[in-house]
């Protein structure tokens, strides 16, 4: 009977310590996949931010050009304006269920990887 419930203890203790190194794991590979994915996104966000600035002056410059072409400064910016609008209208209407899944599908593959 002794034997038994030493075998027993052993088994359990076995167990525990399988269960934290499985803890310890599961643990070590969140880590992976967070700094994975970290390190992914910032140099993606790095080059969102230098064609942000890069649009926000080409649209400047457009806008001043158009605005001197129409006779008045401000004309340039509302027709810079209306052809944003009319193209996040055609993207709103036509491409977001699309763009959706796309950027679902990559986010999936990107912590599954």
């Amino acid at each position: 009977m002794e034997d038994n419930t030493r075998i027993i203890d052993e088994l359990l203790d076995k167990a525990t310590e399988y269960g934290k190194a499985e803890l310890e794991l599961a643990k070590l590979k969140a880590l992976d996949k967070g700094s994975e994915i970290v390190s992914a996104t910032i140099p993606g966000l790095l080059v969102m931010v230098l064609v942000t600035v890069f649009m926000l002056f080409l649209n400047l410059g457009i806008a001043i050009w158009v605005g001197g072409i129409l006779g008045n400064l401000f004309f340039g910016f509302f027709a810079v304006a209306g052809f944003y609008g009319i193209i996040a209208l055609i993207v709103h209407l036509f491409i977001r269920k699309w763009l959706t899944t796309q950027v679902s599908d990559y986010i999936i593959k990107r912590i599954l990887k």
